[in-house]
């Protein structure tokens, strides 16, 4: 045990021979004086009063909307260099308040400035003028033992900062943990010591409490599962590595390579390469589709889960070394600089509404865009898209192929750019043919009011052969446990596809009636645009954590096997936390989501990069009298920047409120929309 840890021990209880309880209390007791100098408050002021976050019903912080209201009380740092040098979790600094105070041992007050933040694991440094300031003891993680007793320690309902903080106790459960940025415990984590240490019973420090996940980026990723059971802190020896880099006050942000992978079970699955963004680490490497990753920095990769292991805790301007399968050749990289961000170029657009339930090869066209390349090059509703061909410029001829359907057309744009010539053969409506080309433009963010002509080509002269049930049916998943409802049109018929609208209530309204409520809102527009309407029921008071999507995929699974769905047409859609929700479900499982519509909610976490093989669209509204309007702004703003296809509305007089009728007939067009080319 450590000498000063049982000269504390001797001072407490000179004499007293002890039970185990006994010696444990004064053991927590003797480590927590020994820390608690170090242990600094931190008051800040100023600043955006909600930030984007997950909400917590029924607990302090958050609002109700899906963000987190920020407090006013103070927080918690740690003294990491005897100079002034104080680190936190950047959580307590994502409303960029304008003044930030920490207060030492003693009471003395200090003006402090934040010098850097550590994007990766989320931990901010802060300046104050002082010297001689105590710093503690540091484990080094070679030496922590799982299981051994660890306390959480915050300065946050502490009266003054010569008060002994407050305390849980706990073990350490699991190191390794967010891809190998964090070490995990059993001790309550939340706002309350959020920025705090995690120390031993010898008074050393194991790391800095954080909200994390290892799903999510961004200061309050992982909030939503405070005093869970689930709490983690940063290796503070980690932290001390990066020091220096943090006091040139420069943000570290996480080293990315630059690809996607294959989908399917990141535990199981190997890593084979679906796209190499342009710009990136990969691509100035060489790696291509179809690769198959083996080996980083001389360690073994057989899934997705080792990559990520491996690449985690790695920032911009690390290099690392790989080893590819590329059919049956292997093949060395000896060096690829990792990068902070990935340039996905904004993706590009024909112009066209296809048709559905088309059997004939080739695609139908039903609505062309005002001011598109198909607009440009004189494509009209009614022409049937039999080939096409893409080129680098016009003075290249474009080669075409044929065009079997909808989705091969979609294939064939997976990986065009803006510009890029495209060749069109069409068979027009009188039985010409004609061949047109023209370049490739831009999205086209407008919505129409109406798309006129009928969706579905689907020849409707006599009754289904066999109509599955309609109506609004309650379900059990396999297990028994949890519900979920599900609402089909009346009008529903099997020879036509079917989108499908995954509805993520707010925490709380997810009672019969609340669902009851929401599916009459939706039958009427359900039935016209052929939508069918998935309510999956959140139980738990605290509302929707990444833990409930096995709920959300059994129940779609549920519509994907007993109707005509079209994999296109699938959207996310919530209000509050629900939004927040949708947001997590469709870019952790993009194979099954095509859309978010979120109502009052903004993300947790930067968006991930573009996939163009895996499209997805966005449309987000607020209220211009919702708390939450600076954060879903922001999250438009940044889903912008990584150029997905987005419609925003602001709804006038309105506060933290459903869609009002105008804004309700956009998103049902913005769903009719969403497999546009």
């Amino acid at each position: 045990m450590n000498p000063a840890l049982l000269s504390l021990l001797s001072m407490i209880a000179p004499g007293f021979q002890p039970g185990f309880d006994d010696l444990q209390e004064k053991a927590v007791k003797a480590a927590i004086q020994l820390v608690s100098p170090s242990v600094v408050q931190i008051e800040t002021s100023g600043g955006t009063e909600v930030i984007s976050g997950p909400a917590r019903p029924g607990r302090p912080g958050p609002s109700a909307g899906g963000g987190v209201r920020k407090g006013t009380g103070p927080t918690t740092g740690v003294v990491v260099a005897a100079d002034g040098y104080v680190v936190s979790s950047a959580f307590n600094f994502a409303n960029k308040p304008a003044s930030i105070i920490v207060s030492t041992q003693g009471g003395k007050r200090h003006v402090a400035r934040v010098v850097a933040t550590d994007q990766s694991r989320m931990i901010t440094l802060l300046k104050i003028d002082a010297v001689g300031l105590p710093v503690p003891e540091v484990l080094p993680l070679a030496a922590m033992q799982i299981g051994q007793t660890t306390l959480a320690l915050g300065r946050t309902l502490a009266g003054t900062p010569d008060a002994s903080p407050s305390v849980s106790v706990g073990i350490l459960s699991a190191t390794g943990r967010v891809w190998g940025r964090a070490i995990q415990t059993d001790a309550k984590v939340s706002p309350v010591n959020y920025g705090g240490p995690l120390i031993d019973l010898n008074g050393r420090v194991l790391g800095i409490l954080v909200p994390a996940s290892p799903q999510a980026d961004g200061e309050t990723a992982g909030f939503e599962w405070y005093d869970s059971g689930i709490g983690f802190a940063i290796p503070l020896e980690q932290i001390l590595s990066i020091l220096p880099r943090l006091k040139q006050g420069k943000d570290l942000r996480r080293g990315l390579l630059g690809i996607t992978l294959q989908p399917g079970d990141q535990f199981a699955i190997e890593p084979v390469v679906l796209s190499v963004a342009p710009n990136s680490a990969a691509s100035s490497a060489g790696l291509r589709p179809g690769d198959k990753i083996t080996a980083i920095n001389g360690k073994a990769i057989s899934s997705h889960a080792h990559l990520h292991l491996q690449l985690g805790p790695l920032y911009e301007g690390d290099g690392i070394s790989l080893a590819l399968l590329r059919g049956k050749d292997e093949v060395k990289i000896d060096k690829a600089v990792l990068t902070g961000s990935v340039s996905t170029p904004p993706p590009a657009f024909l112009g066209i509404l296809p048709k559905r339930d088309d059997k004939e090869k080739g695609v139908a066209v039903r609505h062309v865009f005002p001011e598109s390349a198909a607009s440009r090059a004189g494509l009209k509703p009614g022409d049937r898209v039999l080939k096409a061909g893409l080129a680098a410029d016009a003075a290249k001829a474009a080669p075409t192929v044929p065009i079997a359907n909808r989705d091969g057309l979609a294939q064939l744009l997976v990986n065009a750019n803006i510009g890029q010539f495209i060749s069109v053969e069409v068979k027009r409506a009188d039985g010409s043919t004609a061949t047109l080309k023209g370049p490739l433009g831009p999205y086209n963010q407008t919505l129409p009011e109406k798309i006129e002509d009928k969706a579905s080509l689907a020849k409707l002269d006599k009754e289904p052969e066999k109509k599955p049930e309609t109506g609004i049916l309650k379900k059990q998943t396999a297990a028994g446990d949890r519900a979920f409802w599900v609402s089909i049109p009346e009008n529903y018929d099997p020879r036509v596809s079917h989108g499908v609208l995954i509805w993520l209530h707010p925490a709380g309204k997810g009672k019969d009636r609340d669902l009851e409520d929401l599916f009459g809102t939706w039958d009427l527009i359900a039935g016209e645009t052929n939508l069918i309407v998935v309510a999956p029921r959140c139980d738990t008071e605290l509302g929707w954590t990444p833990g409930e999507v096995d709920l959300i995929t059994e129940s779609f699974k549920f519509v994907t096997d007993a109707y005509n769905v079209d994999r296109r047409r699938v959207v996310a859609h919530g209000m509050g936390m629900g939004g927040q929700m949708a947001f997590y479900l469709a870019f952790q499982h993009r194979d099954m989501v095509r859309g978010v519509a979120a109502v009052g909610a903004g993300m947790a976490a930067n968006p991930k990069e573009r996939v163009n093989s895996q499209p997805l669209s966005f449309f987000l509204a607020v209220g211009d009298k919702d708390p939450l309007r600076e954060s879903v702004a922001d999250t438009a703003k940044k889903l912008g920047e990584f150029h997905f296809p987005l419609h925003f509305k602001e709804m006038k007089d309105r506060g933290h409120q459903y869609f009002d009728s105008q804004t309700f007939d956009q998103m049902a067009v913005w769903i009719d929309l969403l497999d546009r080319l």
